[in-house]
């Protein structure tokens, strides 16, 4: 009789994660809107230190990210002490997952949230449980109550992806005031950046033991190839996550072009100038066209149409014009598109694209 070793409970109920589409048959460089990625891509000064960090490739890197984590809390005015990096901010939820919930937890994320957050449950024996969203939104009311004693990590992404749409920090107050002392609530701010005058929670972190706030490199500073992220807690988080993280986790090139990233704020001043001004004609675009579209808070929206038909049409003739957009049926969206917010010339080539289409129906 043949056996195999068997994989813990739950973990052969995760669906592969899909990512958006790279590629185009019969298109040499597509108009790739599908990742929501930095349209200008990453500040030349990280690039040119990614380039000078490679000659040291030989070298081990460093185990405690000081000088990233000391570049983070002097750009956000926070503690580095209480700053753990990771790769991507992916890395930090998973860590938070293994080291918080297991067999008879349960994690708590929203109806529409990133859909990571299944898997990082599964993956440490927990049982998901969703909480439903109120027109898109997340809905603190319904959160709070799909609390119980077994409830050990809640999720929320803000703003949320695919929605765009985002809490204000009334709303996330609220949420942090409901939620019990033996649970984590765990602010994922991958598009923070993108909502002017907002933290991403930190001041919740600061005010509290049990309120976790991540952040990513790939969005706004435009490295998702190198996959950097980091979390701010409260230090009995930080240390037992340290203490699972591998020891080398983050490579030289990648602390050096991110904390070369991090500190070109004039580039990173211009990027949120240009989302914003072309977030605004999108959306302004998209309804014009009589699509659906909810005042985003991100660097990408979500076009809903008529029905997942229509959606599926115009998702073809946007890849027809050679333009990769993200179909996103499994978040919830059959009928939707998720559209990232590009340059000025990206934003034209899109709406003349959908111009186009909508005409012909």
């Amino acid at each position: 009789m043949t056996t195999t070793p068997n994989p813990q409970p739950g973990l052969m109920d995760i669906a592969l994660y899909q990512g958006g589409a790279s590629t185009l048959d019969g298109v040499e460089n597509p108009l790739k809107l599908s990742s929501n990625e930095n349209p200008f891509g990453a500040s030349p000064l990280a690039t040119s230190a990614v380039t000078q960090a490679a000659l040291g490739l030989h070298r081990y890197p460093s185990t405690d990210h000081a000088t990233l984590r000391g570049t983070i809390a002097e750009i956000h005015g926070l503690d580095a002490n209480r700053i753990v990096c990771g790769v991507g901010s992916d890395e930090i939820l998973t860590l938070l997952a293994m080291a918080f919930a297991g067999q008879g937890d349960e994690v708590l994320f929203t109806e529409h949230g990133f859909s990571m957050y299944r898997i990082f449950a599964l993956a440490a024996g927990a049982t998901p449980v969703v909480a439903p969203e109120t027109d898109r939104c997340v809905d603190v009311d319904k959160v709070i109550a799909a609390i119980t004693p077994q409830t050990r990590l809640i999720y929320i992404a803000n703003p949320a992806n695919p929605t765009g749409t985002a809490l204000d920090i009334g709303d996330l107050t609220r949420l942090a005031d409901a939620v019990p002392a033996s649970c984590l609530l765990v602010l994922d701010g991958a598009y923070a950046e993108f909502v002017e005058g907002y933290d991403g929670g930190a001041a919740l972190v600061t005010a509290r033991d049990n309120v976790v706030m991540t952040r990513t490199f790939s969005k706004l500073y435009g490295l998702g190839g190198l996959r950097v992220g980091w979390g701010y807690a409260s230090q009995h988080v930080i240390d037992v996550l340290n203490r699972i993280r591998g020891p080398f986790n983050m490579s030289s090139v990648a602390l050096a072009g991110a904390d070369a990233a991090m500190r070109d704020r004039d580039f990173v001043a211009t990027c949120l100038h240009e989302n914003a001004q072309q977030r605004t004609r999108l959306i302004g675009g998209l309804r014009q066209l009589g699509l659906a579209c909810d005042d985003s808070q991100a660097n990408f929206v979500l076009a809903r149409f008529e029905d997942e038909q229509a959606a599926l049409a115009a998702d073809a003739h946007l890849k027809a014009a050679g333009i990769l957009v993200r179909l996103v049926k499994g978040y919830g969206f059959p009928e939707a598109l998720r559209i990232t917010v590009g340059r000025a010339e990206d934003v034209t080539r899109v709406l003349d694209a959908l111009a186009t289409l909508r005409g012909a129906t």
